[in-house]
């Protein structure tokens, strides 16, 4: 696991951090503050990729509909199938709550 190198103090609190957020717009306002708007977008980016990735979109569809180069695509479908499931069971969660 990658993030093993990174925890600590800093990381913890950080995540500490998101977990305590209550609704989106304490979201809005919190990633405001922390990121860039490239940055906020690169992560959304990400994200989407992940969803149509694992909906069975090809990657000319996610590069023509989200704009992700073919490394960011490669990079997040290696994570899917080599990662820590992270996407997937987050993904499923959001997908739950909007039924």
């Amino acid at each position: 696991m990658q993030i093993d190198k990174l925890r600590g103090k800093e990381l913890d609190q950080l995540f500490q951090a998101i977990l305590s957020l209550k609704d989106l717009e304490e979201c809005y306002q919190f990633f405001d503050d922390l990121c860039t708007m490239n940055e906020i977008q690169s992560l959304a980016q990400r994200l989407e990729v992940a969803r149509m990735l694992m909906d069975g979109d090809t990657y000319q569809r996610i590069e023509n509909q989200t704009g992700a180069s073919t490394a960011t695509i490669s990079r997040v479908k290696r994570c899917i199938n080599y990662g820590n499931d992270g996407y997937k069971f987050t993904l499923d969660r959001v997908h739950e709550k909007s039924e």
